[in-house]
């Protein structure tokens, strides 16, 4: 009996191995394809989802004038891009504004470029923006009770997106999800 146990043990661990990938993120239950959509970026490209085939995207959607939220999921990419090393190259970083308003094509490109040239800051109609927000579930309400110097603060979604090399949505990475952790599940995506 014990002669059989240890193989079998073996080949347990074996093909664990080799099934699917383990994400330390929330992993959809089925990955959603993602509909196309073409957003603005910061010089005044179009970038749309269907030209980031081959790439992971990861999207967080939040605004320039962000006191709290926005900024340290930035310095968090800027960690998650330097620890991909030369993986970096097949990840896009883009940062989708709820604040169309303030936010113009160059004040986001100043906002996100300070933390890394490689990110993209996303504009564009309100239209254009809503249908991104609505294949998300995203929630934002401007907050002009909050006695902000800027007028107004925005709450939002505070969730980052992970889009895999194929465009299915296939995970949630919550706010505050350690730099490590991510880069964990972008790995897991370009195998």
């Amino acid at each position: 009996m014990r002669r059989l146990l240890f193989p079998a043990l073996v080949l347990a661990v074996v093909l664990s191995a080799c099934g699917s990938p383990s994400f330390r993120g929330s992993e959809l239950q089925e990955p959603v394809t993602v509909q196309d959509f073409a957003l603005t970026d910061q010089n005044g490209r179009p970038f749309r989802l269907s030209d980031q085939r081959g790439q992971v995207v990861l999207l967080f959607f939040g605004y320039t004038q962000c006191p709290d939220v926005c900024p340290t999921t930035l310095a968090t990419w800027k960690k998650v891009h330097e620890a991909l090393g030369s993986d970096a190259g097949r990840v896009r970083f883009a940062f989708v504004t709820v604040d169309p308003e303030r936010d113009t094509p160059e004040r986001l490109g100043l906002h996100v470029n300070a933390f890394h040239p490689d990110f993209i800051g996303l504009t564009g109609s309100q239209e254009e923006l809503q249908s991104v927000y609505d294949i998300f579930d995203v929630y934002f309400e401007k907050d002009t009770s909050s006695g902000s110097a800027l007028g107004y603060l925005v709450s939002h979604t505070a969730t980052m997106f992970v889009i895999d090399p194929e465009g299915q949505w296939r995970l949630r990475e919550t706010y505050g999800t350690p730099a490590e952790d991510i880069v964990h599940d972008v790995q897991q995506l370009l195998r």
